[in-house]
């Protein structure tokens, strides 16, 4: 049998924590979602002033890039790049930058999606949330 690590409610909750302080620091209204490695809605919060759309949007790039295993932002760049068939994918909604995939020992363990700003400031604030995992 195998084994591997997975997301508990104390490492969910500094994920959040630390996303929310990159965030809050840089004055950006966002929402952020957490995702276990099946796309399955672990944390959501919309910060004070964003779009209420941004709380769906940020829950879809989670889990685009926990089932695909690897940052939403790559879908994105397929599709840019002329393969629009890939818009068909099943299950994959978020093909959007801002979700990034959380990995422990080689392991996809969940994702953080975030929305409410510039894209890249987005998979900024994920990655922050995430480094929380490997300072604590």
């Amino acid at each position: 049998m195998n084994t591997r690590p997975v997301l508990a409610a104390v490492d969910v909750k500094a994920i959040a924590a630390a996303a929310e302080a990159e965030a809050l620091r840089n004055q950006w209204a966002v929402s952020i979602a957490i995702v276990d490695d099946g796309g399955h809605l672990l944390w959501l919060q919309r910060l004070d002033g964003a779009a209420p759309v941004s709380a769906q949007i940020c829950e879809a790039k989670a889990r685009t890039a926990a089932l695909g295993r690897r940052e939403s932002r790559i879908y994105e760049e397929i599709i840019n790049g002329g393969r629009t068939a890939f818009l068909s994918a099943p299950a994959l909604e978020g093909m959007l930058e801002g979700g990034v995939p959380i990995v422990v020992d080689g392991h996809c363990v969940g994702a953080v999606g975030v929305s409410g700003v510039k894209s890249s400031d987005d998979a900024r604030i994920a990655r922050a949330g995430i480094a929380a995992l490997s300072a604590g």
